[in-house]
């Protein structure tokens, strides 16, 4: 069976899913990214892969599976060895009566199902299941995580106590710290974190937000680690008393990672934090961000926009930077220049002009803005609007006919706008060039995997939200049903896989402008958004809530950081 650009072509142009020339326009960027057609299709969110995925096994007369959204069996995963799997794109997840249910990319292979066949003695009955969703679902065949470090990381660590010479450079180190990175990289951690104790070293993952202890590992080796660390880091491995920052890349089969390293020293040591910037985090598509279809349409209104400006607010890690990427990749194209000042980029986007800030060379905030309003932008990022002077002069950079993103620390939409007045601001200024502040959080996602439903009674619900949210959202309801995942060997038994934003959008409409004029407090230009049909953080995580995409736990949490 081969999929290619007729065969894309006559199932979802012929049949009138797409237009023709959204299809040609994916072509182009496929031959000239050296991406399958395939690829791009999904990347551009032109169609998801699930839908199209769909449509080839109707074509093809092959029932689907989403892979994702099965638990499946590792006695009966096993049958076919990992290697195996994932270079003949197969995956062996449920038995009954007639045999072996087996998702393929190409349900057509007659060579793979015979050898399976004469290897188990039972019938293989093919699904079609996209490549993209049986590669994701490969991580299946890893043990639990503390039994596969204790298992590999125990063993290199007895070679290294055996060792004659003990030094960073020593194969065992080199192997425990590979594993530490490989192992956060594959179970979807942003931060690896290496805290000395008194007598033990903790190492800890954030996964989906949240720290997790992993391992204990022996105080002995800690200042081996560090010092490893730091040589892939260019960093000085004699300086015990300051902080320093460097980064390193490391390969993994599916492409490089950057890797940002912090050095801290801390009262038993020195403490590292290393982030690990994966190009699978790099969903810079609006819809995969979970803008609800209402809060889309204002969004890419406001976009358009050629002058203004558009802050997103919140704190630390709730996905600002991100939002902003966003936008930045539906505007690259080669008739603009954009520039950012960022600290740090953390991701290099092709066609854009970035700047890193280096507080040693002076170069901040403010100064690379100065620079960037030199060299005939279009669109200017700002990585974070800090002091009165770098809002004035961003504000100055939109008036003059540039569109202007950054970001902003308040608690959310409304107080942006109080907090630019408090910086010195003019209103007419604000009023003058806000198109929009975006206020948002992330939250965590339900295992697809083990996720289930429940009934909640109001009562219960009520006790965690005010009563006028009560009324509006629930309308007289005594039970509601919501979801929640149970646990699995898949999402490390937390019940929770991936995030998603919650957002409050508020467009600087005619009536917000008179209440900024008038300097109006936050509660009241908040209240005004509202009635004018704002959704707020919480109105759209409790939507996320409804759908079953995560939980009312998560959303309560994320509000109150």
């Amino acid at each position: 069976m081969k999929i290619d650009d007729d065969f894309l072509k006559s199932i979802l142009v012929d049949s009138g899913l797409i237009l023709l020339e959204d299809f040609q326009s994916a072509q182009k960027h496929a031959k000239e990214n050296k991406q399958t057609l395939y690829q791009t299709l999904i990347e551009k969110a032109i169609v998801s892969d699930e839908q199209l995925s769909k449509l080839i096994a109707d074509e093809i007369g092959f029932p689907y599976v989403n892979l994702e959204k099965l638990k499946i069996d590792k006695s009966v995963l096993g049958i076919i060895p990992e290697i195996v799997a994932k270079k003949q794109k197969i995956i062996i997840f449920g038995r009954v009566k007639e045999g072996l249910k087996a998702a393929m990319a190409n349900p057509d292979d007659l060579e793979i199902r015979e050898f399976i066949e004469r290897k188990t003695g039972e019938k293989v009955i093919p699904h079609f299941a996209s490549e993209n969703n049986i590669l994701s679902v490969l991580k299946y065949y890893k043990r639990e995580i503390k039994e596969e470090f204790e298992d590999i990381i125990g063993k290199s660590l007895e070679e290294f106590h055996k060792a004659e010479s003990k030094a960073p450079q020593s194969l065992p180190i080199i192997k425990v710290v590979e594993f530490i990175l490989s192992y956060g990289y594959d179970n979807r951690a942003s931060d690896v974190h290496l805290e000395p104790y008194s007598q033990k070293t903790v190492l800890r993952y954030r996964i989906d937000g949240v720290l997790h202890d992993v391992l204990t590992l022996p105080e002995d080796i800690h200042d081996f680690l560090v010092a490893r660390i730091k040589i892939l880091s260019k960093l000085r491995t004699d300086e015990h008393q300051t902080a320093q920052d460097g980064h390193f890349f490391f390969q993994t089969s599916e492409g490089k990672v950057d890797v940002r390293v912090s050095v801290v020293p801390i009262e038993e040591g020195e403490k590292i934090v290393m982030r690990l910037l994966t190009e699978r985090s790099r969903k810079f598509e609006l819809e995969d961000l979970g803008f609800q279809k209402e809060d889309l349409e204002i969004f890419k209104r406001n976009i358009k926009k050629p002058w203004g400006m558009i802050l997103a607010t919140g704190p630390t890690g709730s996905g600002k930077t991100t939002t902003l990427y966003g936008i930045l990749k539906i505007l690259n194209t080669r008739e603009i220049n954009i520039c950012t000042i960022e600290d740090p980029v953390e991701y290099d986007i092709e066609g854009i002009n970035q700047i890193q800030v280096n507080p040693k060379t002076n170069l901040t905030f403010l100064d690379g803005l100065r620079a960037i309003i030199r060299q005939d932008p279009n669109i200017i990022m700002v990585g974070e609007i800090r002091d009165p002077e770098t809002a004035q002069l961003a504000i100055n950079a939109a008036m003059t006919g540039h569109l202007v993103l950054s970001t902003f620390h308040a608690t959310d939409a409304a107080t942006v706008l109080v907090r630019l007045i408090d910086m010195a601001v003019e209103p007419f200024l604000i009023t003058s060039t806000a198109n929009l502040v975006i206020s948002q959080r992330l939250v965590r996602k339900i295992c697809p995997r083990c996720i289930e439903s429940i009934e909640v009674a109001v009562p219960d619900v009520a006790k965690m939200l005010s009563q006028n949210l009560i009324e509006r959202l629930f309308k007289g309801k005594k039970v509601i049903r919501v979801f929640s995942g149970r646990g699995c060997s898949l999402c490390q038994k937390t019940g929770y896989l991936g995030r998603i934003g919650i957002f409050e959008l508020l467009e600087m409409t005619d009536t917000i402008k008179e209440l900024v004029m008038q300097k109006a407090n936050a509660v009241q230009i908040k209240n005004k958004a509202q009635e004018l049909g704002m959704t707020t953080m919480i109105e759209d995580g409790l939507k996320k809530v409804e759908e079953g995409i995560t939980t009312l736990e998560e959303v309560l949490r994320a509000i109150k950081e």
